[in-house]
């Protein structure tokens, strides 16, 4: 290649590279995020809506373990029951008056879901108000969730026993409505402030590499917590408890989240949010391989369902700060739609599949692994995301040195490969970068 063509490659790289405001340079930005404030308002009112909201999904649990084994609807299949999973409100109180299973599946399920998706954009909120507490922020807020599961299968298990089934959803529906309308009104978004991206879909996401092994570790993540969820309870009257163990054994597992979730949001702040994230997804992935399949009795599954609560939930904590830092906060909430609706498919079959394995083995052993494996692969996600995220600031501490800017992170990458004459692969760097000890 000649002097010329060269100098021409040099400069086309440096116009590619040109007009980019890295994250970094936008979280430092004071007037764009307050790093608190109101925002603990938001977050405060966020953990209880997300308590009475996925805590009472989460309590389905102990309703799947009752109408499993009282055989409320004669002829129904476990799988019919694992496919049903403020709309929320409306859901409880017509279920109270279901008489046939297809009834659940409208009510419980549909119009449940529903619901319950209508209050998760929540989770988008809260990290527009912090920067260095982002994921201390959103661990708090997501606490919720893991303490009303907590009271809920515990309050649910108590009210169909003294009350009957029906007066448990009409109760829980009143307080679901009280609490949820109220909060809603406190939570407070600052899309215009830094102009976020509102837009449902920005389908270019999708090409970036980095936003792909997010949305895998999410899937393979909710493809295991799920079967955690909605299989506890029913696993412990398998090995012969009863059903206020069961209800407690679900509960224990929501409580675990209510404490795991702020405390890996603080770590994260601190150790870096996919440092922590990789290893709490890889140690919920081995807590099932080595204790959950040991687990036939009542000592050893309740010391498992309070250490997997711990590091199962991580990814609701860390889930809105990482996207924040993997897309832009401008894009964070268009990330976050697409990120739940890639969750659709695990969320709906993972419970399911998992009782088929149940059901066709005669044994939980299947959808224990299942679930280990499932989380192990999700880290292993992280790890390579980790591994984009230490690369991504190299090239960044290389184009400060130079005076350059990049148009993107994934542009730049590719910039400083190209550049590389040494004997370093392109694999060789990036193996480099995911096995670094770096805090990110």
């Amino acid at each position: 290649m000649g002097t010329e063509e060269k100098s021409m490659q040099e400069r086309s790289e440096r116009q590619e590279t040109r007009n980019f405001t890295t994250q970094s340079a936008l979280e430092a930005t004071p007037s764009q995020s307050p790093d608190g404030g109101y925002g603990w308002v938001c977050a405060t009112a966020s953990a209880v809506t997300n308590g009475h909201s996925w805590g009472l999904n989460s309590a389905y649990a102990v309703f799947l373990a009752y109408y499993l084994d009282n055989d409320v609807f004669p002829g129904s299949s476990p799988i019919q029951y694992a496919f049903i999973g403020v709309l929320e409100t409306a859901s409880l109180v017509i279920a109270s008056c279901a008489t046939q299973l297809w009834h659940l599946f409208l009510t419980q399920g549909l119009l449940f879901g529903a619901g319950v998706g209508l209050l998760i954009p929540t989770a988008a909120v809260v990290p527009q108000w912090f920067t260095a507490k982002r994921s201390l922020a959103s661990g708090i807020s997501l606490s919720g969730a893991g303490l009303g599961g907590a009271v809920y299968s515990l309050a649910a298990g108590a009210m169909i026993s003294s009350l009957g089934l029906n007066w448990a959803f009409r109760i829980l529906s009143i307080i679901a409505f009280t609490i949820n309308s109220s909060c809603i009104f406190l939570i407070r978004d600052r899309n215009t402030g830094i102009g976020i991206n509102q837009g449902t879909f920005h389908i270019t996401l999708f090409k970036r590499c980095e936003y792909q092994l997010l949305i895998g570790f999410g899937i393979l993540t909710m493809l295991g917590y799920f079967i955690l969820i909605f299989s506890l309870a029913d696993y412990a009257m398998s090995i012969g408890l009863n059903s206020s163990q069961s209800s407690l054994i679900a509960a224990l597992f929501n409580f675990g989240q209510a404490i795991g979730r702020p405390l890996v949001g603080y770590f994260s702040d601190s150790a870096g949010r996919m440092n922590i994230s990789s290893l709490m997804t890889l140690l919920a992935g081995i807590l099932p391989l080595v204790v959950w399949v040991n687990a036939k009795d009542y000592r050893v599954l309740f010391f498992f369902a309070i250490s997997e609560g711990l590091v199962a939930g991580s990814f609701w904590a860390t889930i809105s700060p990482l996207m924040a830092e993997v897309v832009g906060v401008v894009d964070a909430s268009s990330g976050l739609n697409m990120m739940w609706l890639a969750l659709v498919l695990p969320s709906t079959f993972s419970a399911p599949i998992a009782l088929l394995i149940v059901s066709e083995t005669k044994s939980y052993l299947g959808a224990q692994l299942l679930t280990g494996l499932a989380y192990v692969a999700a880290a292993i996600c992280m790890i390579l995301l980790r591994g984009w995220k230490v690369t991504s600031n190299e090239v960044t501490a290389v184009l400060e040195r130079d005076n350059n800017n990049a148009q993107n992170t994934e542009d730049a990458i590719g910039s400083y490969l190209r550049r590389d004459h040494s004997s370093q692969t392109k694999v060789a760097i990036y193996g480099r970068a995911c096995g670094s000890k770096c805090r990110v």
